[in-house]
């Protein structure tokens, strides 16, 4: 407790609230860290409650760096505040001393069906819910959270916090329909016959692919399906290759780490200060024996039926011509050859194109479903947020997206 008082009094409680605008969720940092000053937890976990249900996870697994924190007016002459821990901190607090959500006080009769039961899933059900509205969610595992229990590790998002946090964001009254697949177990057109409303959230959790020889052998993975499925080869005395810089690149290779293999690779093709993933990530993932190759590419995947090697090559990076970033470039005559027994493919994730073809929905060049301003679709009933849509992947951006779902939705069901 003591430690938690140090780090609330190190924030200034800047006026201008420069991390509140680093956050995508908008949480009034400085007012919550205010009442911590105080020792008023439950008065800052009520503020927490404006804008986020998830305090608990964000607090523990978003990139503050990125966010929050990387715009922390301390941290331009040192360290920045903590502002995740804090967070964790008040949602734990909430946890243990049974500080519930607020429910609406009066009930309509109006009916919105979420699919999904991740992040932005969670968020609208809770919003909506707290609005009176009668929320069911439709999920095709038989447990919520999404992303959040089948692609986050336990050593990063302990299970008993999850679980609790998402009890109590049932425990406003939410239903929730278990084992149920949209496309197989239920059809869109018969869930526009029975709600007023329906959000998809359905994420976008198919790894995608480089299109590269070798890609379809044997002992190829998406990371995206190892996490969620959990259903890893023996990567005991084994030398794995993950390839990609973003934080599913960092939970795959940190798992099959601490999974007993001889030897893990993460291949990034730029530099270590242009990974996306978290740098508390990396830091964590190399202290734990991760290999990192910079400014590496893979070209090819050897093997004869299965993976026995992959051939790289060496990048160069170069400036953009009226643009703000660095290209990676192959340098001609570079490429090695690695003897590797398992490669995984972490470099980015679509939506389930079976799932997307089944919903009849206009789509955007990108392949996404396509929403206007106020997340409705092409039709008017059917409204969408998160991963499908194409928004940004982490948890506070799906969250984000999931409230202002659950604003436009209100907007529309007070209007029919």
């Amino acid at each position: 407790m003591e430690n938690i008082q140090e780090k609330a009094d190190y924030c200034l409680n800047c006026p201008t609230k420069p991390c509140t605008t680093g956050c995508p969720l908008g949480n009034d940092i400085p007012s919550f860290i205010r009442k911590v000053k105080e020792g008023n937890y439950e008065e800052a976990y009520n503020i927490l409650l404006e804008t986020t249900v998830l305090q608990p996870v964000c607090g523990r697994i978003c990139p503050h760096m990125k966010q929050c924190r990387g715009k922390c007016v301390r941290g331009i002459k040192g360290e920045s505040v903590e502002i995740g821990e804090l967070e964790a901190f008040v949602g734990d607090m909430a946890i243990q001393n049974k500080w519930d959500i607020p429910k609406a006080e009066e009930m309509s009769d109006k009916k919105v069906a979420v699919i999904g039961g991740g992040p932005s899933g969670l968020t609208v059900a809770a919003f909506l819910r707290r609005k009176g509205y009668d929320v069911t969610i439709y999920e095709k595992y038989d447990k919520l959270g999404g992303l959040l229990s089948h692609g986050i590790p336990d050593f990063r998002l302990p299970r008993d916090i999850l679980n609790k946090t998402i009890e109590k964001i049932l425990n406003l009254g939410i239903n929730v329909k278990y084992n149920c697949s949209l496309g197989k177990d239920i059809t869109l057109e018969k869930l526009k016959n029975e709600y007023d409303a329906i959000l998809l959230t359905i994420g976008a959790n198919v790894s995608t692919k480089m299109g590269i020889e070798g890609e379809d052998l044997e002992g190829v993975y998406g990371g995206n399906e190892l996490l969620e499925n959990n259903n890893h080869p023996d990567y005991k005395g084994k030398i794995v290759i993950v390839n990609g810089g973003g934080n599913t690149a960092m939970d795959t290779s940190r798992t099959i780490n601490k999974m007993g293999a001889k030897k893990v690779y993460v291949v990034y093709r730029r530099a270590r200060e242009q990974m996306p993933a978290e740098q508390k990530e990396i830091d964590e993932a190399i202290s734990e024996g991760v290999e990192f190759l910079f400014q590496n590419n893979i070209v090819r995947i050897i093997g004869d039926k299965r993976v026995e090697k992959i051939e790289c090559i060496k990048t160069e990076l170069i400036k953009v011509e009226g643009e703000n970033r660095l290209k990676p470039v192959n340098i001609e005559g570079s490429n090695y050859e690695i003897p590797v027994d398992y490669v995984v493919m972490a470099i980015g994730s679509k939506p389930e194109e079976e799932v997307l073809n089944s919903l009849d929905l206009k789509r955007n060049k990108w392949g996404y479903i396509e929403t206007d301003e106020n997340n409705r679709t092409s039709d008017e009933k059917v409204f969408c947020a998160g991963d499908i849509s194409g928004e940004t992947s982490t948890v506070a951006w799906a969250s984000r997206s999931g409230r202002n779902a659950a604003e436009n939705i209100d907007k529309y069901l007070r209007n029919i």
